[in-house]
């Protein structure tokens, strides 16, 4: 059987990943110590999608290591050996507030910690393939020097611009603002392409824009649309952070990012780079996004409003899918941002039922 290799494998896209790929007939193994309660506090804990991996993905393995600890690492790639095929690396501190406060760990996990895996991944199985899941704040502030307009809902972009259909892997990484979070995975981002270019590794990144769905356990500083739906069914107050509410995202589910995975595992490519998300198909603004939560549950989100934006965070946002379609032309998105919503409020309003704030 073939070994696909998860971090992050308790977050919302390791665990998809968990999921499809042990349908598709491999070997999962998982790794992941639940550091986002660490980051974020105890709502925010991904324990109870660890134990649902245990109970769901038949022969699934966990290894509650630290991605920083190369030995720990070295001992599952040493086992396993080259019957990892894929590697697929989720594992990350996820959040520009949060780095700023400790950024010798935000920066040894989501950078130090990419480093061990491809190396490792070198050592023991270099015909693997190797997806990062990276990110579009690699970008840094830069999208936000774009000629936006101010609609009655959210930011836009004039229909004739190039970047009208969203923002392709043409724009430069340079001159910005990324925040140390957005620093951090820019080193990891070239990492993963140099391994790919310097060591003829099967290497992707996949700069996400906001990947979403009902396995996110979304948190105040990560998890937008989970978070904010979090807080309608369960009456928390919801802050809104500068712009008027109106800057914009694309939002992506996390089944049919993994699919992404999936296209590129079945004809990979080497230091390969990909904008993905929910492009003009999948995207909202906060204000647009209070709307579409009042519409399915039925009962509004508590806002407050404090305009102060977060340093580096972009006005507006949509992913270019061009690239990827042009590669992968039978990769499609199967959810609308309504699906996605409707999910996650399913999928959790039982779980969210003792955290409700009568």
């Amino acid at each position: 059987m073939s070994i696909c290799l998860i971090t992050g494998s308790a977050g919302l896209i390791g665990s998809e990943s968990a999921k499809f790929f042990a349908e598709k007939g491999f070997d999962v193994v998982g790794i992941d110590n639940d550091m986002r309660r660490y980051f974020f506090g105890d709502d925010a804990s991904t324990f109870w999608m660890k134990n649902n991996l245990k109970h769901t993905v038949k022969g699934y393995e966990h290894h509650a290591i630290d991605i920083r600890n190369v030995e720990d690492l070295e001992k599952i790639f040493a086992a396993k050996g080259k019957d990892i095929s894929l590697i697929i690396h989720t594992a990350a501190q996820p959040s520009h507030d949060w780095a700023a406060k400790e950024p010798f760990t935000d920066f040894g996990i989501n950078a130090v910690g990419t480093l061990n895996l491809l190396e490792l991944t070198r050592r023991y199985c270099p015909d693997a393939v190797f997806i990062f899941t990276s990110t579009n704040k690699v970008y840094g502030d830069l999208p936000n020097s774009l000629p936006l307009m101010e609609k009655t809902s959210r930011w836009e972009i004039d229909d004739k611009h190039p970047f009208h259909e969203g923002i392709d892997e043409s724009m430069s990484i340079d001159q910005s603002k990324h925040s140390l979070f957005g620093a951090s995975k820019a080193a990891a981002d070239i990492l993963v392409q140099e391994y790919g270019r310097y060591f003829d590794i099967k290497t992707v990144c996949f700069r996400g824009g906001c990947l979403t769905g009902p396995n996110h356990s979304g948190a105040m500083l990560h998890g937008f649309l989970a978070y904010l739906m979090k807080c309608c069914v369960t009456g928390k107050t919801y802050t809104i952070f500068g712009y008027q509410g109106k800057q914009v995202r694309d939002n992506i589910h996390s089944f049919d990012l993994v699919n992404a995975f999936y296209q590129f595992y079945k004809e990979p490519r080497r230091g390969e780079v990909y904008n993905i998300g929910g492009g003009r198909t999948n995207n909202c603004s906060i204000l647009e996004a209070l709307e579409l939560c009042h519409d399915i549950v039925r009962q509004p989100v508590k806002t407050i409003y404090n305009e102060q934006a977060r340093s580096g965070d972009h006005i507006w946002y949509i992913s270019s899918l061009k690239k990827f379609q042009s590669h992968y032309p039978h990769w499609e998105q199967t959810r609308s941002l309504r699906n996605v919503l409707g999910e996650i409020f399913h999928n959790n309003e039982d779980r969210w039922e003792n955290e409700k704030d009568y």
